[in-house]
């Protein structure tokens, strides 16, 4: 039978993950996925007993919708600890809501904030699902794509973009893919310009703890006038080496944490019950385990960029999260990121990302793909043997 109905408009501006098509992509061809920003080495040994301890124990049912209360008091006592007195006045109560992942949590953060018609500025290069979380509220996403090589937050381009209709602006940092960590003086401008024109910051921080060469990382939320105006949105999944998993939180003050956590009781609940327990264990580890995850990830950074240099593939530093974005125009090859990236996946066996996933500003990321490194050592080793192989019998056709 066929329908005189159609899918919802929202859906016609949205197009599928490229970021997880490559990795079924890599799947297919028996690549190394270096795609996709998921570790390939186990999360600690700790909160995996302690998961499994709670499914076998019998925390299987619902918890309270806005999260175990345990967790929600490790993740408040968290950022008070680590940012006092910045974030003293979170409460694990009224102001922490634990959601299934990031994702939810930008996309909750909007669809709790955003009216029809209203404008949300999108700071590019950005994670796939920004957009569709502004669309999905009925907003308008408005672009300002950052410049290389150095991507720095201009606050003057961002107010350029600004209009009548703004209400929100969606941030990153540590940013993904650029790997830069933004400086006070960038949050501070971005910070008086908020202030100045009464806008609302989303911002993503899942790469909190990912950082290099001692870079602070520095809540948006924690700047003057910005604690009332800031949704800050963060997870355990990258920290923990637990991306299927899906948790993220959102502290937030009210009005805004009560809009989240309505948009997320109507949609899914609860994140799930026994990853819930675990994670609040995770929150007890000691400094020690971030002081080798530190070290492990500057050793992962260095190899990656080495192997980089050696095949063909421009690349800047980055400050923190666990990319690499770099442009390929050595490898003197015609196609376009996103039809290289699959050449690549297909037929050297190494998976990456086209730039331009990151982008809707026409003509941005265009020659540049994104490496994700957080993986085991072999595996940037295996991946360094097909690349520097496939790269010099390039150079020898030229």
């Amino acid at each position: 039978m066929v329908t005189r109905h159609s899918p919802s408009s929202r859906l016609s501006r949205l197009k599928e993950s490229q970021i997880r098509e490559m990795t079924r992509l890599a799947n297919e061809c028996g690549a190394i996925n270096l795609s996709q920003g998921f570790p390939d080495f186990p999360p600690p040994l700790e909160i995996r007993e302690a998961a499994a301890r709670a499914v076998m124990e019998g925390a299987n049912q619902y918890t309270i919708t806005w999260g175990l209360p345990s967790l929600r008091q490790k993740i408040a006592a968290s950022y008070r600890s680590r940012y006092s007195p910045d974030f003293d006045w979170v409460d694990p109560d009224k102001h922490v809501t634990v959601c299934c992942g990031v994702t939810e949590g930008i996309t909750a953060s909007l669809m709790g904030t955003i009216e029809r018609g209203d404008e949300v500025v999108i700071i590019e290069p950005a994670h796939e699902n920004y957009a569709p979380a502004v669309r999905f509220a009925g907003g308008t996403p408005v672009f300002v794509p950052l410049l290389p090589p150095d991507y720095s937050l201009d606050s003057e381009r961002i107010a350029a973009a600004v209009t009548a209709a703004t209400k929100a602006i969606v941030c990153n940092t540590p940013h993904n893919p650029s790997g830069r960590v933004f400086t006070h003086e960038e949050l501070s401008g971005l910070a008086r310009l908020c202030a100045e024109k009464d806008l609302l910051v989303v911002t993503d921080e899942i790469y909190d703890r990912i950082l290099y060469d001692g870079r602070p990382h520095i809540p948006l939320a924690t700047l003057p006038q910005m604690a009332e105006r800031t949704i800050t949105v963060g997870g355990l999944g990258k920290t923990f080496a637990v991306t299927g998993w899906r948790l993220g939180h959102v502290v937030a003050p009210e009005p805004w944490s009560t809009a989240v956590r309505t948009v997320h009781d109507f949609s899914t609940i609860c994140a799930p019950a026994p990853l819930q327990e675990a994670a609040a264990t995770a929150l007890d580890l000691p400094e020690s385990f971030y002081q080798k995850q530190t070290a492990d990830y500057h050793e992962r950074r260095e190899l990656l960029l080495e192997i980089l240099a050696e095949s063909g593939f421009r690349a800047t530093r980055p400050e923190g999260a666990y990319y690499v974005l770099a442009d390929y125009e050595d490898w003197n090859d015609p196609r376009a990121g996103n039809e290289f990236s699959r050449w690549l996946t297909r037929e050297v066996g190494v998976a990456v990302v086209s730039g331009s996933s990151f982008y809707e500003t026409p003509g941005h990321g265009d020659r540049q793909v994104r490496f994700a490194f957080a993986k085991k050592l072999e595996t940037l080793a295996a991946a360094r043997e097909r690349l520097v192989k496939a790269f010099e019998r390039r150079r020898q056709k030229l």
